[in-house]
Formats: C-alpha cells, sequence, structure tokens
C-alpha cells in the first residue's frame, strides 16, 4: 500500500522515534515498501557563527548522518529499503520539501507529548500534517 515512507526523526532524543519506526517498518513490510530516515538541523543564526568553529555546520551533518547510520542498521528491512538524509532548515518545512522530493505516500512521525507550548504555538507534527501533500500518521507514546 505504501511504498515510499517517511520517517522525521529528533536526534536529540531517538528513543521517541522508536515507537514511529516500529509503525513505518510493520507499513512498510506490508506493502515491499522503503523506509526513509531524515533529520532537520536547526540553521546556525549569524550572531552566533563567530563562536563556534568555522566547520560546526560540516561537524553537525557528519554526527547526525552517523547517528541514523546507527539507526538504519537496526531496522529491521533489508539494507536496500532503508535509506537517510539530513537536511537543514525549518523543520517542517524540511519535511514537507523532503517527502515531496522522495514522492512519499505517507510520512509516520513522533508526536511529543501535548503541552501549553505546543499548544500555543503549534508543533512540528501539526504543521505537516495540515500542509503535506501525502498521509501523515503520527504516532504517540
Amino acid at each position: 500500500m505504501y511504498q515510499h515512507i517517511l520517517l522525521p526523526v529528533d536526534l536529540a532524543d531517538p528513543n521517541l522515534a522508536k515507537p514511529a519506526l516500529d509503525t513505518a517498518v510493520m507499513m512498510a513490510n506490508g506493502s515491499a515498501g522503503s523506509v526513509r530516515l531524515m533529520n532537520v538541523l536547526p540553521v546556525t543564526p549569524a550572531m552566533l557563527a563567530e563562536y563556534v568553529p568555522p566547520d560546526f555546520d560540516a561537524q553537525q551533518r557528519r554526527s547526525a548522518e552517523e547517528a541514523l547510520a546507527i539507526i538504519a542498521r537496526e531496522v529491521k528491512l533489508d539494507a536496500k529499503r532503508v535509506s537517510s538524509v539530513v537536511r537543514q532548515g525549518t523543520i517542517y518545512q524540511e519535511i514537507l520539501d523532503e517527502a515531496k522530493a522522495i514522492n512519499a505516500d505517507l510520512i509516520v512521525m513522533s508526536s511529543h507529548r501535548v503541552g501549553v507550548r505546543t499548544y500555543f504555538l503549534g508543533s512540528v507534527a501539526g504543521h505537516v500534517v495540515r500542509y503535506a501533500t501525502c498521509s501523515v500518521l503520527v504516532v504517540r507514546r
């Protein structure tokens, strides 16, 4: 049913993605689909640029790629059906752009527990659900 599944992973709390990862793998197995893991790095603000090493963004990207590679190796799918990407920018916009780039037919993502902050400001999952052109499955703990 779903051939291209996108799974955003917050590497600050990779355990949060575990239920969503399990769900994405189950859905991919049911249809011989693939899973694309992704992480989004924030853009380093210009006012902080002078306080970080010149290769800070490259270091962050390498670290994120290595972390995603570890997660990808642990996924219970054929290695050819799992890929990963690290993007940089606004989280929800990068998720939507990646979904479009890979022609995703499903985005599976975890949701943080609802709190006052996300109630008033909205959440990444909320933005993705509102603006995605494909199905979105939000998995709660």
